[in-house]
């Protein structure tokens, strides 16, 4: 069986379009090629890949397992060409960097010397959560990435600790615990509370405390933007909490902030896959990180 590369990247942009109008144009090739291309590669496997219906693909249980095996064998070839490409030095390739929205104006200066120092490496950046980063990772869709700690799969995957902040309260001005001088989980208990996308780190790291102190959080709203749920928590519909420099953005809003008790922090890091080795463009932005720490 001999399966082309370009096969395998336009069956995972199918996979991940859910359409083939719209997966064509991304991998720059006719719908009627994209059908044909799909059509030899069940051929050649014998097997039924996807559930073709007017609205959307679906994969079948074969596809789900080529799924599986097609992003790993992506990602080798991806290693192989870096490792190929920078026998003699880092002086080309790709990197393909998983970041929290959150994180993203926080990691601006250790991204700008590494295009400084590396400027042949082409930078690939993806938003997910911090879940979707994990998964992307251990898909072998990523090379690494940014995220908060902890880290959902712990013994799949390396992380290297970069810098963490304080996560404060964020209430309204008028709010009657605006009169506090900090606030504890049980202060949160009679209110809506705003909390972040589920696939967001710090939503679980939300979720576990508050329970470790035995505190059922009453969700009202979630949001993935944090200028949206901060707008929310102004106009009074829930009380949040946010790390430290998104709250020094919000300075202008009738907005006040709190820190919590007992103290609680947003550990930012760097994680990767365990058990595989870093592309040389990733290693390259972990040791900058380190100098840079």
């Amino acid at each position: 069986m001999n399966i082309p590369i370009k096969t395998l990247q336009c069956f995972l942009t199918l996979v991940e379009t859910e359409n083939f109008t719209r997966a064509a144009q991304k991998c720059f090739i006719t719908q009627p090629t994209l059908s044909k291309i799909i059509q030899r590669l069940e051929e050649s496997l014998g097997e039924t890949l996807l559930i073709r219906n007017n609205q959307k693909v679906e994969l079948t249980q074969a596809g789900q397992l080529f799924e599986h095996s097609a992003r790993e064998i992506l990602g080798q070839w991806h290693r192989l060409q870096e490792d190929m490409s920078n026998l003699s030095g880092l002086k080309s390739g790709r990197l393909r960097l998983g970041v929290c929205p959150m994180m993203s104006s926080l990691i601006i200066g250790l991204m700008t010397s590494y295009r400084k120092r590396y400027p042949g490496v082409e930078l690939q950046m993806y938003e997910y959560g911090g879940f979707g980063c994990e998964q992307a990772l251990l898909n072998n869709s990523l090379d690494i990435a940014f995220t908060a700690l902890p880290t959902t799969h712990e013994t799949e995957l390396i992380n290297q600790p970069l810098t963490k902040y304080p996560l404060l309260a964020c209430l309204p001005e008028a709010h009657p615990l605006a009169a506090k001088s900090y606030l504890s989980w049980q202060d949160f208990e009679p209110y809506p509370f705003i909390l972040y996308n589920e696939d967001f780190s710090l939503a679980k790291l939300i979720n576990r405390l508050s329970r470790k102190a035995g505190v059922q959080l009453n969700i009202a709203f979630r949001s993935g933007q944090w200028d949206f749920l901060a707008t929310m928590v102004e106009a009074d519909m829930g009380l949040a909490i946010l790390p430290e420099p998104i709250c020094q953005k919000l300075s202008n809003s009738k907005l006040v902030f709190r820190p919590m008790q007992p103290a609680l922090t947003w550990d930012l890091a760097l994680i990767w896959r365990q058990n595989l080795p870093l592309t040389p463009a990733a290693n390259a932005l972990l040791e900058l990180s380190k100098q840079k720490a």
